[in-house]
């Protein structure tokens, strides 16, 4: 065999145990990655909120199912979801049963696009390149979803505020639609939280820009978002190749600052399309964040997140 033949027999393995790896091993890696973000008011006592996101379900996934509902032994002060909970039009009953033990949490949500509408084939390439043409599936029941949670005690913040105490610490929220199907109407949610909250959240399932200036600009201590994926594939030393948002790469997974005050987090969630199921450096992820109050202004340097992964399961 000639180098030639031997080069292109090794890169046709490699590519073949890579494509192993990413559709039968790391998609079902299931990680819990901690972060502790600066963000509450000045003697305020610590919140554990965890945030999961884009769980893009379908009937019959046992193993993904059960490590969701695992979660409720971490015991999270509050549960928030950032939607793409759905991906099958039989879905609900599945996702419910993964959120079922986490539904006895105080819980906030908001929809995404996979929510609303299924997943359907689309060419790889696309994933490289920005596209404005939206290709939607068959609607979902979004409806069905909204109202088993809702039932259960957690608040839809859809373009709204709500106020609640959790822990003991006042949590003023508010959330928009889709900014991914262009279903943000952030003058629904406009202005600051009124009273004097420990802290402002806002949800957003996709991280765009305007909407994260918006919360900015508002005053909000922190946003969580979902949609990138983390960047579903993930190259060593580089990151992730794409976002599929208006937001850097850099930000595609985990905590950042937006502006001078605000943190962002956002969750490189824990499911795939079910005609894309591969995830590479970037395994499904749940994320258990540690509020703290932000540091005076006596103290010299700021505090900085400080992030982690755990692989469970």
């Amino acid at each position: 065999m000639n180098s030639w033949a031997r080069l292109a027999l090794g890169a046709t393995t490699t590519g073949a145990a890579t494509v192993v790896y990413a559709a039968g091993v790391e998609r079902r890696r299931w990680t819990l990655r901690e972060a502790t973000l600066p963000v509450l008011a000045p003697d305020a006592r610590p919140l554990r909120v965890l945030h999961v996101s884009d769980l893009h379900i379908t009937p019959g996934q046992q193993s993904k199912q059960k490590w969701v509902a695992a979660l409720a032994e971490l015991e999270p002060d509050l549960v928030v979801n950032t939607g793409d909970n759905l991906a099958h039009p039989r879905a609900v009953p599945t996702a419910v049963a993964a959120l079922g033990p986490l539904l006895e949490r105080p819980g906030l949500f908001v929809f995404g696009s996979n929510d609303y509408f299924g997943p359907t084939p689309k060419n790889p390439a696309r994933y490289l390149t920005k596209s404005e043409r939206r290709i939607h599936g068959e609607p979902l029941p979004w409806r069905d979803l909204r109202a088993a949670l809702v039932e259960r005690g957690w608040a839809d913040v859809t373009h709204e505020r709500v106020t609640l105490d959790v822990a003991g610490v006042t949590v003023a929220a508010a959330g928009v639609d889709d900014p991914h199907l262009g279903l943000d109407r952030y003058d629904r949610v406009a202005g600051r939280a009124t009273g004097d909250p420990v802290l402002r959240l806002g949800l957003t399932h996709s991280p765009e820009p305007r909407v994260l200036d918006a919360f900015a600009a508002d005053g909000y201590d922190l946003v969580l978002a979902g949609h990138t994926h983390g960047g579903q594939l993930r190259l060593p030393g580089f990151g992730a190749i794409i976002t599929n948002c208006g937001i850097d790469r850099s930000r595609a997974r985990g905590a950042s600052r937006w502006g001078t005050h605000m943190h962002l987090h956002v969750s490189a969630g824990l499911g795939t399309s079910p005609f894309a199921p591969v995830r590479f450096a970037c395994p499904p992820e749940a994320s258990l964040l540690t509020l703290v109050p932000r540091p005076t202004t006596t103290e010299a340097v700021e505090a900085t997140p400080a992030t982690a992964s755990v692989e469970v399961g």
